[in-house]
């Protein structure tokens, strides 16, 4: 497993936090719930991205076309 994808799920997760911080703070609570549902489908996004690398690889590995 590559360490830069962790780097970039954290990444994504730590600047979604601050910008909810920074927007319920703002009193603009239904933007920061946005923001927070934007950066789940971003992080959901890269992990189905891994996922179908997984199955190329057990495709070519298996033999299976």
């Amino acid at each position: 497993m590559e360490v830069s994808i962790i780097f970039k799920i954290a990444g994504v997760g730590l600047l979604t936090a601050i910008i909810n911080t920074v927007l319920k703070k703002s009193d603009k609570d239904e933007i920061a719930t946005l923001v927070t549902l934007t950066g789940l489908v971003i992080v959901l996004l890269i992990v189905l991205d891994m996922i179908g690398g997984l199955f190329d690889s057990l495709k070519s590995v298996l033999g299976i076309y």
